[in-house]
């Protein structure tokens, strides 16, 4: 396990003291508790934290006037999910908003079998044994799932689309995500059927890409794909910055990459999803149970296209792409 540093446990001691009293007094008027569980950072999330607020108060419930909400960040370090969400349930939260990838789940569903869950994630919820049918999930648990799986084809095709002479295709996989795992799978068998080689560059850690890129500039990788998951938003930066330094053309899975000056992203919308999450959670504040309400499945698919990047690198976008692009930042 990785050794958190002493200003992540200040902070993670810190914000344990500082909620406590907050559900207490919300326990005391009656106010229901609402346990937010992420991978992410709280820095990367307002965006989409307010579609899970807009989501919540379509059933009624604003932060701090008629419910409180007790928040567990991550920060990219899955190892803290599982102690993360059973102090949760030490708590004894109304509800558990597992927000952001495969592993919070897992690690809600573990930490309780009686608390409901909500969450949102890339992966099939049955295929992880999160719910038993998308229908009728069953037991505890609930939520949206971008079904970032099926995308990665899709993806493949863009990538192809922007490096015609691709050859071999790196993948970058988060091998702490079984989602990305899945997801890669996918890929490769994407790209076999249209003739394409991949090489899987593992990671594990921030500390780890810079080897990974070592890899790909050694093997001589014509582009990049890098799959929709919490750490590679997490690093963003850093990944957006080795991708500009060796000139790999690279396709993304997450919005928010792009944005950090990533050059093209495909995927579903997180804010959407993070909508419908809040919205789940609002209606089982109301009484209705997590097992009868069904998984929802993306209704919302956005191309980004970074145009300032493509400029700075000299990448000629194709045409019809931009016209598909659902976003240009310019």
């Amino acid at each position: 396990m990785r050794d958190l540093s002493r200003r992540g446990v200040i902070g993670l001691v810190g914000g344990a003291a500082v909620a406590w009293p907050l559900r207490a007094r919300a326990q005391q008027s009656g106010m229901p508790v609402i346990g937010f569980l992420s991978s992410l950072r709280a820095i990367d999330s307002s965006h989409v934290m307010a579609a899970f607020r807009q989501g919540i108060a379509e059933a009624g419930y604003v932060e701090g006037r008629n419910i409180t909400i007790d928040y567990r960040w991550a920060a990219g370090k899955y190892e803290r999910l599982p102690a993360l969400a059973a102090d949760l349930v030490q708590r004894q939260v109304t509800v558990i908003a597992a927000i952001s990838g495969t592993p919070a789940a897992l690690a809600a569903k573990q930490a309780s079998g009686t608390i409901p869950i909500v969450f949102a994630i890339g992966s099939d919820p049955v295929t992880f044994g999160l719910v038993t049918a998308l229908n009728r999930p069953g037991g505890n648990l609930t939520g949206t799932t971008f079904f970032t799986a099926s995308l990665g084809p899709k993806r493949m095709g863009l990538l192809r689309e922007l490096v015609p002479n691709v050859s071999t295709i790196g993948l970058l996989v988060d091998l702490d995500n079984p989602a990305s795992v899945v997801d890669a799978m996918n890929v490769q068998d994407a790209a076999r059927a249209i003739g394409l080689q991949t090489k899987v560059l593992n990671v594990r850690t921030g500390g780890e890409f810079d080897t990974a890129f070592a890899i790909l500039v050694r093997e001589k990788l014509d582009a990049l794909y890098v799959g929709p998951d919490p750490l590679f938003v997490n690093e963003r930066d850093r990944i957006v910055a080795l991708v500009d330094h060796y000139g790999v053309h690279a396709i993304y899975g997450d919005r928010e990459i792009s944005e950090a000056g990533g050059l093209i992203s495909y995927g579903a919308s997180r804010k959407d999803a993070y909508r419908q999450a809040g919205a789940y959670v609002g209606r089982i504040l109301k009484g209705e149970k997590p097992g009868e309400l069904p998984v929802m499945l993306p209704t919302k698919f956005e191309l980004v296209i970074n145009l300032r990047t493509a400029k700075a690198r000299r990448v000629i976008i194709p045409p019809n792409m931009l016209a598909l692009a659902d976003e240009v930042i310019e």
